[in-house]
């Protein structure tokens, strides 16, 4: 199905589907209430009844008949569809003597579930004789209604409390920023109604590609990612899909549409939309908003792309590296801190004006740069996904390395301040004349957008740039938020002790001061230049999960109120776990697809290098023996990485040379042409192959 750009109707139903707003207040004022209620979270305990009413009204009038707690499950990212779990049930009570139906939805219902928390990675905290799991609503993320269901986001914990999901910490996190971030505004003078906030903005990259295709290929079916095939003659090389038109004639624009319509119904503003860097790789942006809301819109966000794409005859890849050599995906998270009267602690104007005080913002900025040189370490770990393995200082995403960007203005204004010379920030700009009566002179800022940095300041906000598209981005806001908030806290207790404001944000300055790095991330000398200072660097994603059980990140998370050590250490063993099973999957993909594909196809042509491919396979399977008989899952991921970055790409370059000798009508698996190129390739060479021959 294909359609035009000014096809789509009018967007009255914009948020129809969300419990939240006007949609709320309209139904919980049927029922004595009005939608203030929400607000505060104590609803749960003195009006669930009525809210579970109103929630009912509302889901029958839209045609849903079944509930379910909404939860997320670690380990879920590049396996799971979603990477959510539920059970769905009906909103019905049966009665077995009248075999009468009725609906029945009560505020015990919505607040509270369970489920078995021993099936679903726990990393040790839940056993099969010791299941129980128990979900609770998270009240800062509005339920929404999808087809028959109504979702009700939820925070799954054990028996005794102890965090199995990726959203309880980050709600923890929530509470320490808001708490120490609070206590440093009010020793900077400023004092104001309501809490401090996490405010985030997500982009998310993917791949389309034709679903035909996709049911060629058993490695993008099962693990995401081509684990061979050989380069097409066209990459990225002339940077002409980037932004380019999003063209009707095939079904792209068309699934991007119906995606945005699916999502605008729950009240998921996906505003943007365009073609990204490699072939067949688009994006989808939306506004920013509470991290919690923002992080549940985005699983959604993923799993609905899925969905339609499907529709579309697509198929989508939403893992960080599907394809070798052109550009993998990408989810960069936009992250700045607001209180609830509307002030950003990010932006210089708005704070400086809010509190008065023409120095809040550069002390902020030295409290949250102490924090990335200090815990560069975590930042690192929160993005160490098996699909950034092959991104991260690729020149596609940031390295390894953990430094800030801030640019020159901004360094120029810090180093005054470290000197002792305070005033207010005044960003700069610069006005750009064309030389033509047609375009007038325009003003742009003075900082250029710096692409390599993995946490450029981009004006009101932080750019987290190295995150993963495949991720739940929960671990990565945890982090952040806690790195800060412990720096906030220790700001304020300097301050609150009788330390000079600004002298606490100088020290910290004169000891973080490295972590600022304003220049070519990706060149190899900056790069040795930044090791040499000190700055974060762990180029393997599995000893960056092991940071999680250091003693100082421990330390950091069980001060915070955010991990307890058990969490932490069951964390380590799930992520290690997680990247040796993607391995494993991979590996054991690649061995069917040379015994069912390559081996055959060479046999059949006559050409190629079979005793290569045939003793490929037994390396693999010891390698995959090795990694079971391995103790720990450190251990396990240690091997696994060294299977996947290099025995794996070494059988790799084996099978691709095979394909460049293979003649097309023998090779049996979709090549990188047949995949990436919608907008030339429409219809595969075996079928063109049967055309010529009738």
């Amino acid at each position: 199905v294909k359609r035009s750009f000014a096809s789509l109707g009018s967007y009255e139903h914009y948020g129809q589907n969300v419990f939240t707003g006007s949609v709320a207040d309209e139904y919980l004022q049927k029922h004595g209430a009005d939608g203030s209620v929400l607000s505060d979270p104590s609803w749960t305990k003195n009006n669930a009844d009525i809210v579970a009413a109103a929630v009912l009204d509302w889901a029958v009038d839209r045609g849903a008949n079944t509930f379910c707690h909404w939860f997320q499950p670690l380990a879920a990212s590049g396996v799971r569809h979603g990477l959510t779990g539920q059970v769905q049930n009906m909103m019905m009570e049966f009665d077995r003597k009248t075999n009468d139906i009725k609906f029945d939805f009560k505020g015990k219902d919505l607040i509270k579930g369970e489920t078995d928390g021993s099936s679903y990675p726990n990393g040790g905290l839940r056993a099969t004789h010791t299941a129980g799991g128990y979900l609770a609503i998270d009240t800062s993320s509005p339920i929404f209604l999808r087809g028959d269901t109504i979702f009700i986001p939820s925070a799954f914990v054990s028996y005794y409390g102890a965090a199995l999901d990726e959203k309880t910490p980050l709600l923890r996190s929530n509470e320490a920023l808001n708490k120490e971030g609070t206590r440093l505004m009010k020793a900077l003078g400023y004092e104001f109604d309501g809490d401090i906030y996490a405010s985030i903005g997500l982009e998310q990259e993917m791949f389309l590609i034709p679903r035909d295709q996709y049911y060629r290929r058993p490695d993008i079916q099962l693990t995401g990612r081509t684990i061979m095939g050989k380069n097409a003659p066209r990459g990225q090389e002339m940077c002409d899909h980037y932004m380019a038109p999003l063209s009707t004639a095939t079904a792209a624009l068309a699934c991007m549409q119906d995606i945005q319509e699916e999502c605008w119904k729950i009240g998921i503003p996906l505003k943007t939309r365009h073609r990204e860097v490699a072939p067949n790789q688009f994006e989808f942006a939306p506004l920013f908003g509470l991290n919690t809301t923002q992080v549940d819109q985005n699983i959604m966000v993923m799993q609905i792309i899925e969905e339609v794409a499907a529709k579309h005859d697509l198929a989508a890849l939403l893992q960080e590296k599907p394809f070798n050599d052109i550009n993998g995906s990408g989810k960069h998270n936009n992250w700045s801190i607001w209180t609830e009267s509307g002030a950003n602690l990010l932006d210089p104007n708005s704070i400086n004006k809010a509190s008065g005080n023409d120095a809040s913002f550069g002390i902020i900025m030295a409290a949250i740069i102490g924090a990335v040189d200090e815990h560069g370490d975590l930042l690192r770990m929160s993005i160490a996904s098996p699909g950034n393995d092959f991104r991260l200082g690729a020149c596609e995403a940031p390295p390894a390395i953990v430094s800030t960007y801030i640019g020159e203005d901004m360094t120029s204004y810090l180093e005054s301040f470290k000197s002792g010379t305070i005033g207010a920030y005044e960003p700069g700009s610069k006005t750009i004349d064309l030389g033509s009566k047609s375009v007038l002179p325009f003003e742009v800022p003075a900082q250029d957008r710096n692409r390599t940095s993995p946490f450029p300041y981009g004006g009101g906000r932080f750019e987290f740039r190295a995150v993963g598209s495949a991720q739940n981005v929960s671990m990565v806001n945890t982090v952040l938020n806690t790195i800060t908030a412990e720096k906030f806290g220790a700001f304020a207790d300097a301050i609150e002790a009788g330390a000079d404001p600004q002298t606490v944000a100088k020290e910290a300055l004169e000891k973080h001061w490295k972590v600022i790095f304003n220049g070519d991330n990706y060149d190899e000398e900056n790069q040795k230049e930044l090791t040499e200072r000190g700055v974060w660097r762990i180029d393997s994603g599995v000893e960056a999960i092991h940071t999680l059980v250091s003693d100082k990140n421990t330390a950091l998370f069980e001060t915070m109120g955010v991990m307890k050590p058990d969490e932490c250490a069951a964390r380590e063993i799930i992520l290690h776990d997680h990247y040796s099973g993607t391995v494993e999957m991979e590996a054991l993909t690649m061995i069917d697809m040379i015994n069912q594909n390559v081996i055959p196809s060479v046999k059949s042509a006559g050409v190629g290098p079979l005793a290569d491919l045939e003793a490929a396979v037994p390396v693999l399977k010891n390698a995959v023996a090795a990694i079971h008989a391995a103790e720990t899952s450190h251990a396990k991921a240690e091997l696994a990485r060294v299977l996947r970055l290099e025995t794996m790409i070494d059988i790799r370059a084996t099978c691709d040379a095979a394909e460049e000798v293979v003649p097309a009508d023998l090779w049996t698996l979709a090549t990188y042409k047949e995949l990436l190129f919608l907008d030339q390739h429409t219809v595969s060479d075996s079928l063109l192959d049967d055309h010529y021959e009738e």
